[in-house]
């Protein structure tokens, strides 16, 4: 009894640090990107900063944006390399950092997550129509964009490596404990799919170890007419973009 006490108790106080692996970034900090890009910063309340990047298309005519959130590790110079992928296609990729994710300051709180994930929409719809924006989560991500597409409107939605909601991953590790009540974070994605009018789109890899396939194929109970579950088999949770079905379904969305 008292190790299942002491186990509880680490895991109560400790979550932040094994859901959240976020890199600081100074202010000063210049970024060195590849692709073309724009740097913002916009003041959210009077502590608190939140810095995006919009990645161009260069001199490709611009079809639209996808608004780009990223997993949970590190910052967008991380997340920055999957940005091509768009570009050529015609699509500038705005991407946020999550606060106390890069140069984006303040205290991390799923609902800062959701409204840092309005505050990018609303400055997409100010240029782009909704069938212009496609709203894009990778990992911890998914369930911000599915959030997000379920109260606002978009041309697609794009999940890689969901999971089924944040409380259905604890359990399969801490089954034994009332994850409800010691649980920080819901993200529950399973919930935010069914207010999605928007095709989505689902990629998850079979040797995901991150996010357990079996975990996030109960999705599928949530799909309706016209989205699609894509099966990477031996796609693990980093690696799906050099999987060819990926880039192929990626690039046909982007057409």
């Amino acid at each position: 009894m008292l190790i299942y006490c002491l186990i509880g108790i680490a895991f109560y106080y400790g979550q932040n640090l094994i859901i959240l692996h976020p890199k600081e970034l100074p202010a000063e900090h210049q970024f060195s990107f590849a692709t073309p890009f724009k740097e913002l910063n916009i003041a959210y309340d009077e502590n608190t900063n939140i810095n995006i990047v919009q990645f161009n298309t260069g001199n490709k005519p611009v079809k639209g944006v996808v608004v780009y959130f990223h997993g949970n590790k590190d910052n967008i110079e991380h997340y920055s390399r999957f940005a091509p992928i768009f570009t050529r296609n015609g699509y500038e990729v705005w991407m946020i950092d999550y606060a106390g994710f890069g140069k984006s300051t303040g205290t991390f709180s799923e609902q800062s997550a959701y409204d840092y994930s309005l505050i990018i929409y609303n400055m997409a719809r100010k240029r782009f129509n909704p069938d212009s924006i496609i709203i894009y989560g990778k990992s911890l991500g998914t369930g911000v964009a599915a959030h997000l597409a379920g109260i606002r409107d978009c041309k697609y939605l794009v999940l890689e490596t969901p999971y089924y909601s944040m409380t259905s991953m604890a359990r399969t590790y801490l089954w034994m404990y009332p994850i409800d009540r010691i649980l920080h974070y819901s993200f529950a994605t399973n919930d935010y799919l069914k207010k999605v009018t928007a095709p989505v789109i689902f990629f998850h890899g079979t040797a995901d170890r991150t996010i357990p396939y079996k975990n996030a194929v109960k999705l599928k109970a949530e799909l309706k007419p016209g989205d699609e579950f894509i099966t990477i088999e031996g796609g693990k949770h980093n690696d799906l973009n050099g999987f060819k079905i990926m880039e192929t379904k990626l690039d046909s969305l982007l057409r």
